[in-house]
């Protein structure tokens, strides 16, 4: 929907690649669903969840043995994203490196999209 020809939506580190494709098989899943919510101090929240049927209307992005699907809604405000799962000795988890956010809270679950007019006339040019 706000793709680029030739390019994909979002794309995902080799680790991120890893553990999508893990998730996968353990749960004989098709892939996660990458959306986006209202919700936090900043305003928007990151989904993911497991994908059991693949909606039409879904954005699907492979690499590797990695399958990530993105809602509709959230497309175009990931276009552009990449998806890393970062291990640390307290915690572990994916991260998103999102071009389209103007602000994080404080606590790093929470961001702020750029002005919807703004991201649609970024995908235009």
């Amino acid at each position: 929907m706000f793709g680029i020809p030739g390019k994909q939506a979002v794309s995902m580190t080799p680790a991120a690649q890893a553990h999508i494709a893990r998730l996968m098989a353990d749960g004989d899943h098709k892939g996660l669903r990458i959306g986006v919510k209202k919700g936090g101090c900043a305003g928007m929240e990151y989904t993911m969840d497991y994908v059991t049927e693949i909606d039409p209307l879904d954005e699907v992005v492979e690499e590797g043995d990695a399958r990530v699907m993105i809602a509709p809604m959230a497309q175009m405000f990931l276009f552009g994203t990449e998806i890393d799962y970062e291990v640390s000795l307290l915690e572990a988890g994916f991260k998103f490196r999102n071009p389209n956010v103007e602000d994080a809270c404080g606590c790093g679950e929470s961001i702020k999209f750029k002005d919807v007019e703004e991201l649609s006339a970024g995908r235009d040019a």
